[in-house]
């Protein structure tokens, strides 16, 4: 990976096909990837934004309907009054269920073979599991959409935990664990003849019987046989899924705010990602006053009439001007911090602070316009 440069976050934005972020709970990743993927239609690109659980008040800003199948374009007459023409900005909210049926129908090596394993049982309920499954098809969902050729950025809301990054590697986990050599035992009519083969398999037959009784049993084995097609694929497919977030098309930002839990957790992501060899490409301190203009000073205030009727004394307001001003010195040196912690071919910026939650369009094409325009030196 070639370091001698940092690219901006325009940049990132202009020439990326995938920006995955990541950060903790309550930093405002959600609504930053939004913004971002608002930032890219604002430079003229097609841009989509995969979220896994926005707040309703995004969703209802950006227009997303409950339980769509596919993903959401914003209409061109909401996007023209912000001086957008050329780009588009589309929206998903991820479901799971209907990724994997999407991966299965295309893996699958016939028709029929993909509708014996959708149409079973085991199927239904593996796919609406949450835990493991969000983070399996969120890659699955990135890769397919990215190279789809119906977008030229897709950028990933991933879900708020130390655990978000395993949907980096869930496509291989789970394709090594549904391998051939593991599964063989549980296959109808068994494909090892061996004592211990045997053995084993009367040993699991006996337990799910015990546990779930005979016809989860059968179903559990039919589900494995029909499944056992698509090890090959699967295998294949992982490779492919990993790789393209390693290339030089993706980047990965972490979305940080003020706090030493919140820093920590940012650096542990942060350190995560490099171990694993995808592209960290910087910090966006959320929330922030350090890339603003320098708050006004209590001399300059002047108090208007109305607060005076209400008990507002001009030493209170010269108060909340200097505790403004303590804030913004915090976060310059937290920005600070968080340079030096990018380190060469990676950048810190602070997204601007708006004051109140964003609610609709124009609130997030004001962040969007303000993360484009943060400097990150």
């Amino acid at each position: 990976m070639n370091t001698s440069q940092t690219p901006s976050l325009e940049h990132l934005l202009g020439q990326r096909r995938i920006v995955v972020c990541c950060g903790a709970g309550g930093v405002g990743k959600t609504t930053t990837s939004a913004a971002l993927g608002l930032a890219a239609a604002r430079l003229g690109r097609r841009s989509l934004v995969l979220t896994i659980d926005p707040a309703r008040r995004l969703a209802q800003a950006m227009g997303l309907p409950d339980c769509a199948r596919e993903p959401t374009a914003i209409d061109g007459e909401r996007l023209h009054p912000l001086g957008i023409e050329e780009g588009l900005l589309h929206a998903w909210t991820l479901l799971p269920e209907v990724v994997f049926e999407q991966m299965v129908l295309e893996l699958a090596p016939t028709p029929d073979a993909a509708r014996r394993v959708l149409d079973n049982r085991i199927c239904r309920l593996l796919s609406r599991m949450t835990a493991g499954m969000q983070e399996y098809t969120a890659a699955e969902a990135v890769h397919r959409l990215a190279t789809s050729g119906d977008y030229d950025l897709v950028v990933l809301d991933t879900p708020p935990s130390r655990n978000a990054l395993d949907f980096l590697v869930a496509p291989g986990r789970i394709a090594s664990f549904l391998d051939e050599r593991i599964v063989s035992l549980f296959l109808s009519g068994g494909r090892r003849r061996g004592m211990i083969a045997r053995k084993a398999r009367e040993v699991i037959d006996a337990v799910f019987v015990r546990v779930f009784g005979k016809g989860f049993h059968e179903e559990l084995f039919d589900f494995i046989d029909a499944f056992s097609g698509m090890f090959s694929s699967m295998r294949a497919h992982a490779d492919g899924v990993k790789a393209h977030l390693e290339s030089e098309e993706a980047a990965f930002l972490v979305i940080t705010a003020q706090g030493t839990t919140i820093t920590q957790e940012s650096l542990f992501m942060r350190d995560r990602i490099r171990q694993m060899r995808f592209p960290f490409r910087g910090f966006i301190l959320n929330r922030s006053l350090a890339g603003g203009d320098e708050p006004l000073s209590p001399e300059s205030l002047t108090l208007p009439s109305s607060a005076i009727e209400s008990g507002l004394s001009a030493d209170d307001l010269h108060a909340l001007a200097e505790v403004e001003r303590w804030q913004a010195r915090l976060d310059r040196e937290h920005l600070e911090l968080l340079r030096r912690e990018a380190a060469e071919g990676a950048f810190a910026l602070a997204a601007p602070h708006l004051g109140s939650a964003i609610e609709d369009l124009a609130g997030l094409d004001l962040l969007a316009q303000g993360l484009i325009a943060a400097r990150a030196d």
